[in-house]
């Protein structure tokens, strides 16, 4: 399937993967709207972009999204960026593990609920590869629970939409904006050993990846590793 007349909504879609997704969904003739939590961020990122449109709210809060699809029509594809980073084990404090859990799998739930009604043909969410349960628990558990989330919901929501997820390993995007360039480097060169392909990604390999999501119609409940065979 071609995305050309194609509409899609990207939640978190103003700078790493959404925005490579949003750029390169639209080279291909789709409508794309992204949600960003910043307004600032939003507005300059639509400056650049003027085939895209957009919102500013908190995709995470249940009334904001209530709202946001109660005024705007349908959409073919949902893009999800829901979810950051998180490390330490199971000893680690708690407070930070639900923390993350919640960021990554029960926001995520929390939109597949309000937003499938909502949809036509695809969600696509993002989990996330490497990592272990002892240096990053949270993050592990909410990985895991966002795949079984996508299995769950391929039956439940087939034939009319289809539910996967991508799960890309450490890639340099707006997620370590705080990261000085020199600082980003030295981890890119330093997990680069420990792929299989000798290196890390780039957003746009990633991003491909959601775009293949979106047009193969005849995958659901699936991860698509995009980690150059870390997991391997």
């Amino acid at each position: 399937m071609k995305l050309d007349t194609q509409t899609i909504l990207i939640i978190g879609g103003t700078s790493g993967f959404g925005a490579a997704v949003a750029v390169q969904a639209a080279a291909q003739g789709a409508k794309v709207h992204v949600i960003g939590r910043n307004a600032d961020r939003l507005q300059i990122f639509l400056a650049s972009h003027p085939e895209l449109t957009g919102t500013a709210l908190d995709a995470t809060d249940e009334a904001a999204l209530q709202a946001f699809f109660t005024t705007h029509a349908t959409f073919d594809h949902l893009v999800s960026m829901l979810g950051g980073a998180a490390s330490g084990g199971f000893l680690s404090d708690r407070t930070a593990i639900r923390e993350a859990i919640e960021g990554k799998f029960f926001a995520n739930l929390q939109l597949a609920q309000i937003a499938s009604p909502h949809l036509l043909r695809s969600m696509t969410f993002t989990a996330g590869s490497g990592g272990h349960p002892n240096d990053a628990a949270g993050a592990i558990v909410g990985n895991q629970a966002i795949a079984t989330m996508v299995q769950g919901l391929g039956v439940e929501l087939a034939p009319r939409l289809r539910v996967n997820v991508v799960s890309p390993f450490w890639t340099p995007t707006g997620l370590w904006r705080t990261m000085p360039d020199a600082q980003q480097k030295q981890q890119a060169d330093a997990l680069a050993s420990s792929i299989p392909l000798g290196r890390v990604g780039t957003i746009d390999e990633v991003a491909a990846a959601y775009l293949f999501a979106m047009t193969n119609t005849f995958m659901t409940g699936q991860v698509l590793h995009i980690d150059g065979g870390v997991d391997l």
